[in-house]
């Protein structure tokens, strides 16, 4: 009996000793034992291992150095995918503030991504970066959203009726594909027409010497005065009231150049408002007839 107990206890032995020697295995994705060095020279693969252990010690400043880390081996992935957006977008749009928006998409990236899923990195944080930069611009437009998807719907029937026909569509022909009126389509047409902005400082010509003009140099401001205009005038004036005397000449100057009214002149030269009606009359006539004289010349 003493043998047989003896049998049964040196075969367990082996059992209790290799439970005893086994050790949990590594979760998977993190690495085996931290990095000794720097961390700004740790492989890109070994760093989401340095990234979980600083999360799961909770020290803000260890997390922010490896954060920093990973965000700068990935800018150029940044900036590649803003220089790509920017080629689809207007001149007035930056690419430092694409950038600076791409970059907020790549620390949220950082901040929910898992390496135990086994998806690469680049793969996850390019959706997020790109989403960055359009929800970025969308914040900008001060076009609504559902003006540019109605944009966005009528010019893809056009071309789709213009590949059909072999040429243009008519207005009756768009309408009745997009199910519309012809009253409805020309409002739709109306509100769909998004009009683009423009930085005034923007170059005329791509050119970066000085003798290039920028946009605000060329903008017609409709409130000036044409000098042209006011010299034309001036002479006009001057040859109409040619043969009239002073008097005569001062009335019309300050009724029609001026502005005065016919009271105010009769106070300037000392004669009632009547009279000075009366001589403007007479001198309206005698121009009348003068100008009556030159049909067929450039004052006709």
């Amino acid at each position: 009996m003493s043998g047989t107990k003896t049998k049964k206890t040196t075969a367990a032995a082996p059992k209790a000793a290799a439970k005893a020697t086994a050790k949990p295995a590594p979760k998977k994705g993190a690495s085996k034992k931290a990095w000794s060095g720097p961390i700004e020279e740790c492989p890109t693969e070994e760093l989401w291992g340095e990234y979980a252990r600083a999360r799961d010690s909770k020290k803000p400043e260890a997390l922010e150095r490896v954060r920093n880390v990973l965000m700068e081996r990935h800018y150029p992935l940044v900036k590649y995918i803003a220089e790509r957006l920017l080629q689809t977008l207007p001149k007035s749009i930056e690419l430092d503030d694409l950038i600076s928006a791409g970059l907020f998409g790549l620390m949220d990236a950082i901040r929910g991504f898992d390496p135990e899923r086994g998806i690469k990195f680049k793969t996850y944080c390019t959706t997020r970066i790109r989403g960055s930069i359009l929800d970025q611009l969308r914040s900008q437009d001060w076009v609504p959203r559902l003006v540019r998807l109605k944009a966005s719907k009528i010019d893809k029937t056009l071309q789709r009726l213009t590949a059909e026909y072999g040429r243009e569509p008519t207005h009756s022909e768009l309408a009745e594909a997009l199910e519309l009126t012809h009253s409805e389509l020309a409002i739709e047409i109306g509100k769909a027409t998004a009009k683009s902005m423009y930085s005034l400082s923007d170059r005329w010509e791509d050119r970066d010497d000085d003798s290039s003009l920028e946009k605000v140099d060329v903008l017609e401001d409709k409130k000036s005065i044409d000098p042209t205009d006011v010299i034309n005038k001036s002479d006009l004036m001057t040859y109409m009231t040619r043969s009239l005397t002073h008097k005569e000449r001062f009335i019309i100057e300050q009724y029609y150049r001026v502005g005065h009214t016919m009271r105010e002149i009769g106070e300037m030269l000392s004669l009632t408002e009547s009279r000075v009606c009366q001589i403007h009359t007479n001198v309206m006539n005698r121009l009348k007839e003068q100008l009556d004289g030159k049909t067929g010349t450039l004052l006709s």
